[in-house]
């Protein structure tokens, strides 16, 4: 019996995923779990999971390691480092040998590889993490749900509304009016779902044809249901065409593991036992930093000192409505997310301000403001003009009869 495991690990931008497996390629342990920034705890905790499912007694590990995030790691362990491409092709060769097109949505890349024979054409996004995991989870947020809650609110939507997805600043300037208007989160839902296949398609295929059999990676695809069943109906997919892999979310770790070390390089990488691979990791490997920091913003505390002085220079003054009589004027910001009022004496002075989350009802939440303003506005003080600005500048000033 062969006394090797081989683990590959894929350490993305988001999540940490790993495959365990022998040189038959049968999987003994997988796990996949986001990482918050914090890759040797994280990966530590799943390690320690695998060592209480499988029996690693005489065993030593061979490791590859993949992923966004993997280098600097690979380099501190004296282990294989694989490109992201070479192990998805790797795993798909094995798993779906047919495939022509991959798509993978990962947590903040995208990225399209055409195979045709032997070649390969990788589209990968750039540093924008647009149409991907991170953007569906911002735009979630927008409807107070969760990128597991839009999949279960697309199941039953019966329209699709034109949003952008290259930025979730357009996106949201987007999806706020619509959310204002009324739209349902059905509908929102699956919107936000097709916004990212045409970003998808339209930001990476530049143009070249997606067809064939068309195999769906990464863990938003993996999770989304509805989001690869957006792709399929714009690709006009079949159940021939679809590919979806079982373990479609762990393909990288999948793929690094199963490649073997290339032996020209003469390189003699680390083989691990689980305790001492776990060990070291507990320990803190010190990585290799590719980020030159900027020099801090103060050196001392008499450098903020002298900050916060002279920006009291530049303060808003204020003055408490109650004891103000006379004219003043009122106002209202109508952003995507939130809502601001203030109201300000003839002279410039603050007399009263609002900044609330406007929970998708603008009107509501202005309403909830000047109901609160005309408790505590004294009987000399009238506002004699008024004027709306934001997103709902419009809906505002047609309600509120405001300038």
């Amino acid at each position: 019996m062969n006394n090797i495991f081989n683990l590959g690990i894929d350490i993305g931008s988001t999540t940490v995923k790993i495959a365990l497996i022998d040189d038959n390629n049968k999987i003994y342990f997988s796990d996949y779990k986001r990482h918050f920034a914090d890759i040797q705890n994280t990966l530590v905790n799943i390690l320690i999971d695998a060592r209480k499912s499988v029996d690693f007694s005489n065993k030593l590990i061979s490791i590859r390691i993949t992923g966004s995030g993997g280098l600097s790691l690979s380099k501190a362990l004296n282990v294989e480092f694989i490109q992201e491409v070479v192990a998805v092709s790797k795993a798909l060769k094995f798993y779906a040998p047919q495939t022509d097109v991959a798509i993978e949505l990962g947590g903040e890349d995208a990225k399209i590889i055409y195979f045709d024979g032997d070649s390969v054409d990788q589209r990968m996004n750039g540093i924008c993490a647009g149409g991907t995991g991170s953007f569906i989870d911002q735009m979630a947020s927008l409807l107070k749900t969760d990128a597991t809650g839009l999949n279960e609110y697309a199941k039953n939507y019966k329209s699709i509304y034109p949003i952008a997805a290259r930025c979730g600043v357009f996106a949201k300037s987007d999806i706020q009016p619509l959310i204002n208007e009324g739209a349902t989160k059905e509908d929102l839902s699956v919107s936000i779902f097709n916004a990212v296949v045409n970003q998808t398609i339209s930001g990476l295929a530049c143009g070249k044809p997606i067809r064939g059999h068309v195999a769906f990676l990464g863990g938003p695809l993996h999770f989304l249901p509805e989001l690869r069943n957006c792709f399929i109906r714009t690709l006009k997919l079949n159940d021939e065409t679809a590919i979806i892999p079982e373990n479609s979310h762990l393909f990288a770790a999948l793929g690094s593991s199963m490649t073997k070390s290339n032996l020209s390089t003469n390189k003699k990488y680390t083989e691990y036992s689980i305790d001492e691979l776990i060990d070291k990791l507990q320990k803190g490997i010190k990585l290799d930093s590719e980020i030159k920091r900027l020099d801090p913003l103060f050196n001392n505390e008499e450098e903020y000192n002298e900050f916060v002085e002279r920006h009291k220079e530049a303060a808003v003054i204020k003055k408490d409505i109650k004891d103000y009589e006379g004219d003043c004027f009122l106002g209202i910001d109508a952003g995507s997310t939130t809502t601001k009022i203030a109201l300000i004496s003839k002279q410039g002075e603050l007399l009263y301000s609002f900044y609330k989350n406007n929970s998708g009802s603008t009107i509501d939440t202005a309403k909830e403001s000047i109901k609160e303003l005309s408790k505590i506005l004294p009987k000399n003080t009238n506002i004699v003009s008024s004027c709306s600005t934001g997103y709902g500048e419009a809906l505002l000033k047609s309600a509120f009869k405001l300038e």
